[in-house]
C-alpha cells in the first residue's frame, strides 16, 4: 500500500469510505512532494489510470492541479496554495514567532525559519534571510523527511514515542551520502537532542550546507514548532561561529516558547 494511501477507511468505520475524496486527497499530497506525469502518479499510488484519470481532471478543473503541457507532469495549482495560505494566515505560533525569527536573521548571513512535523514531514512555515546569500532549497516551500536535516530531527525527538517507531520502521529516504538512514543511529541522535536540547547536522540534506535546530513548546510542555538556522557549511568550521548560531537558535526559540506561555519548569514534563 502506498505511505499515501494512510487515511482511508476501514470496515470498523461508522461511514462508508469517501473513496473519491481519499483519492483526490491522496493525490494533492503525492504530487506536492513529487510532481510527475499521470502515469507516475498511477504507478506511486498502485491505481490504474482509467481510475486516476478523472480524478486528475475534475482536481485540475477546479484549479488544484496545473498539468504542464509540454511535459505532461501535473504541479500543486493555485487553489491548493490559496488555502495553503489561509492556514498559515491564521497561524499562531507564527504570528507570535515572526518578530524573534526575523531578529535571529538580522544576525549574519543566516536563513532562518519556522517548521512544523508533517506527518513524515518537516513542514516550513516561514524562512527569512535578511541578508547575505540565498541556500538552495532552504527558501519557502521546500520540505523533507524527519530524519534529514536538523529542524526534521528535533520534530522527530520530541514526537510520541509510537510515532518514532513507527517512523523508523518506514522507508528513510536518504538526500545525500551524508543522509544517516540506520534506525539505531537515529535513536541515539534523538536521544542526544532531547539531552543536549538542539540538533546539529551538515551535509545530509545537500553536501553544502548545515542547519542547528530547537524545539519550541507550548504553555503545556508540549512541541509546538521547531527553529532551524540554515548556512553555508563552511560557516560550521569556525567553533566561535558554530557556538554563536547555536545560542540564536535557543535564544529565539526560548523566546517564541515564553510567549506562547512556556516556563523552564514546562520542559521538565518531557
Amino acid at each position: 500500500m502506498s505511505k499515501y494511501a494512510s487515511n482511508k477507511g476501514t470496515k470498523n468505520s461508522s461511514a462508508p469510505p469517501l473513496k473519491g475524496v481519499n483519492r483526490a486527497l491522496e493525490v494533492l499530497e503525492l504530487v506536492a512532494s513529487k510532481p510527475g506525469r499521470a502515469t507516475d502518479i498511477a504507478n506511486e499510488l498502485g491505481i490504474s489510470w482509467a481510475t486516476l484519470h478523472r480524478t486528475l481532471s475534475q482536481l485540475e478543473q477546479g484549479g488544484f492541479l496545473e498539468r504542464d503541457s509540454d511535459s505532461g507532469r501535473y504541479n500543486i495549482g493555485t487553489k491548493a496554495w490559496q488555502i495553503g495560505t489561509k492556514y498559515l494566515a491564521n497561524h499562531r505560533v507564527l504570528e507570535l514567532a515572526q518578530p524573534y525569527l526575523d531578529s535571529a536573521a538580522g544576525k549574519g548571513s543566516l536563513t532562518v525559519q519556522l517548521v512544523q512535523r508533517s506527518g513524515r514531514i518537516a513542514l516550513t512555515l516561514y524562512s527569512r534571510n535578511i541578508s547575505g546569500e540565498i541556500i538552495t532549497k532552504a527558501t519557502y516551500g521546500y520540505h523533507f523527511p524527519l530524519h534529514c536535516g536538523s529542524k526534521g530531527q528535533v520534530l522527530l525527538a520530541y514526537s510520541p514515542r509510537e510515532f518514532i517507531e513507527s517512523y523508523l520502521d518506514g522507508p528513510l529516504e536518504s538526500l545525500t551520502s551524508e543522509s544517516v538512514v540506520n534506525p539505531e543511529k537515529i535513536r541515539k541522535i534523538i536521544e542526544d537532542i532531547k539531552s543536549n536540547g538542539y540538533a546539529f547536522t551538515e551535509g545530509d540534506v545537500q553536501p553544502f550546507s548545515g542547519s542547528i535546530s530547537a524545539p519550541v513548546f507550548d504553555h503545556q510542555g508540549s512541541l509546538v514548532a521547531a527553529v532551524c538556522i540554515i548556512t553555508r557549511r563552511s560557516a560550521f568550521k569556525d567553533q566561535a561561529r558554530k557556538e554563536e548560531i547555536t545560542e540564536i537558535v535557543l535564544q529565539t526559540t526560548q523566546s517564541i516558547s515564553i510567549a506562547l506561555g512556556w516556563r523552564p519548569s514546562g520542559i521538565l514534563k518531557k
